[in-house]
């Protein structure tokens, strides 16, 4: 039985019959998601399972077969990165894409540098701003002066998610966020997602770590061999029947392979 979210009005997103095929090879293949604000939703499965080809084709970074994605109810047409940014889809690489020599006022305006009247790279503004965002998202974060190779995996999300923010970002595609992260490093990423929850931000996080997954999300919606296995509240399933879904294809609420 699917999950009822009739009473949850209409969604941030709606992924609706996504299709993506390489060659002969149904990466993605009639796939429908949603995600409300303020919500995260993991997406899940083995490699190949076709998570990341979904989530690129939300991001711009690969052009979709078929299938509609909806914006507040209404039709986004979303060919490449640049129109996924117009609807304010940002996403964080498990890389994260930081100039590592840089630090974290410019790299948060990397590419996109505020200016003085005379035309020349406002530093000080840069750094004012970026203050500004951090002490909303991380206020334990000092080290603004240090190039971001110096910085902990933690902060480095920090800055990461920063920029994201502050250029306005609704929906954030999150890869493996917490990947190779110690204990206190990813209790610092799960209070900056609580953050963004609370910001009204939707969130959607690629892992394959059911135990984040449990504790980050809200939803999680299983992917294997291109296909949605299902979508299950987590609080309402255990580890043990996600990863059913993920190596069986097993529904928990359905039991259908």
């Amino acid at each position: 039985m699917p999950l009822d979210t009739s009473d949850r009005g209409t969604p941030l997103l709606e992924m609706r019959n996504m299709r993506k095929s390489f060659g002969g090879i149904h990466a993605v293949e009639d796939v429908s998601i949603n995600l409300w604000p303020g919500e995260v939703v993991g997406i899940l499965g083995h490699n190949g399972a076709g998570k990341s080809v979904l989530m690129k084709m939300l991001s711009g970074a690969y052009p979709r077969d078929a299938g509609q994605i909806l914006i507040n109810g209404q039709e986004a047409h979303i060919e490449n990165p640049r129109d996924a940014r117009k609807y304010n889809i940002e996403t964080i690489y498990q890389t994260l894409a930081l100039a590592d020599n840089l630090d974290a006022a410019s790299n948060l305006f990397l590419g996109r540098e505020l200016v003085t009247p005379l035309g020349l790279v406002n530093d000080a503004k840069m750094e004012a701003e970026t203050r500004k965002i951090m002490n909303r998202l991380n206020p334990n974060f000092q080290r603004f002066h240090t190039p971001v190779s110096g910085l902990s995996g933690g902060q480095r999300q920090s800055v990461a998610i920063s920029r994201a923010v502050y250029f306005n970002a609704k929906i954030l595609i999150m890869d493996e966020p917490t990947a190779a992260l110690g204990v206190e490093e990813t209790a610092m990423v799960a209070r900056l997602i609580d953050e963004l929850k609370a910001q009204g931000l939707g969130i959607l996080l690629i892992d394959h770590d059911i135990h984040q997954v449990k504790a980050l999300c809200d939803r999680a919606s299983v992917m294997k061999n291109g296909k949605l296995v299902g979508t299950v509240r987590v609080n309402e399933v255990t580890e043990d029947d996600i990863l059913g879904m993920i190596i069986l294809g097993k529904n928990p609420e359905t039991g259908v392979e």
